[in-house]
């Protein structure tokens, strides 16, 4: 099979490491779509790896009641989904989408996938669990048992009263390979769920030679282009990392934005399994300071998530909820 890099949607994934990708300020970005000016800032803080583990669950849910951060998404194949998923039934208007989870990363804590095994056997190691990362799965794995997985995950997640309010892909495992990626636009079609998909800059696609990639046929097919996405700072202090918050959130352009968050709560069980345990942690504490909302206030942001989103969704790939 193709390596990651070797396809359009795999150099996406290798240039979204870490880099902030921005669109031109343009008239019709998605703030714009929404009704709102032109120039007009709107932000997703987004806490990804909801029900890996109860220390990820528990920051969230602290985040949730405090207010600032009320979107992210849920990794179903992992432990902890069942206690993720009972919030969402006590709360149905949630803006919790699917992590769709192909990887199983850690050392010793590990996961399988929810498709029975005989229907997806490229999707596991020699152990029996998802493979570490995203390349192992490009080189193992067919497009037809991702797609096989993934309608699991949703139908589980289902299953369990949780409505999705959208999908995205943990370790960016289905924008590193092209087909991987096609799967992902379609069966976000079918299960009427917007994608995360992220915007890169002409500049960047250019850097990995991937100057005949278009975002046209994709937005003229009615799905929605984030217009920056961030997946993370530095930082191993609270100080450190609320200036690195503060840098990645003025250079974000007008138009709808995505900031990735990966808050957990840290303890034993957090540092027995995430070698980022301190900085998961320092991103749930800081997005429970009164200095962080500010910083949105001063910065003109304002925070959204996909729920806002559903209006553009439906006039264009999707359909109202409910057909």
């Amino acid at each position: 099979m193709q390596r990651p890099s070797d396809t359009l949607a795999g150099g996406i994934a290798l240039i979204t490491m870490g880099t902030l990708l921005a669109a031109p300020t343009i008239a019709d970005n998605l703030a714009a779509r929404l009704g709102h000016p032109a120039e007009a800032r709107l932000v997703i803080l987004h806490a990804d790896d909801l029900g890996m583990c109860h220390a990820a669950n528990e920051a969230f849910l602290e985040m949730h009641r405090a207010g600032l951060v009320k979107c992210g998404s849920i990794m179903v194949p992992c432990p902890w989904f069942p206690e993720i998923a009972a919030f969402c039934r006590e709360h149905p208007d949630h803006d919790l989408g699917v992590h769709l989870t192909l990887t199983s990363e850690w050392k010793y804590y590990r996961w399988r996938p929810v498709a029975p095994a005989t229907e997806v056997p490229g999707l596991l190691d020699e152990e029996g669990f998802m493979w570490h990362d995203e390349r192992q799965v490009v080189e193992h794995a067919t497009p037809k048992e991702v797609e096989t997985e993934i309608r699991a995950q949703i139908a589980l997640a289902r299953k369990f009263g949780v409505e999705p309010t959208h999908l995205d892909s943990h370790m960016g495992t289905l924008f590193s390979s092209a087909q991987f990626f096609e799967v992902y636009l379609r069966v976000a079609k079918e299960e009427n769920l917007p994608p995360m998909i992220p915007r890169v800059s002409p500049e960047l696609l250019a850097q990995y030679g991937l100057t005949d990639f278009r975002y046209e046929p994709i937005e003229q097919a009615g799905y929605l282009v984030l217009d920056a996405l961030n997946l993370g700072v530095e930082g191993d202090t609270l100080e450190t990392r609320f200036e690195a918050y503060r840098e990645a959130l003025q250079a974000l352009p007008p138009g709808v934005s995505q900031i990735i968050l990966h808050p957990a709560k840290d303890g034993p069980e957090l540092s027995n399994i995430a070698g980022s345990h301190v900085k998961r942690d320092l991103d749930y504490r800081l997005m429970l300071l009164p200095e962080m909302r500010d910083l949105l206030k001063e910065l003109k942001l304002q925070s959204v998530g996909y729920r806002e989103l559903w209006p553009l969704w439906e006039k264009g790939a999707g359909k109202p909820r409910g057909q």
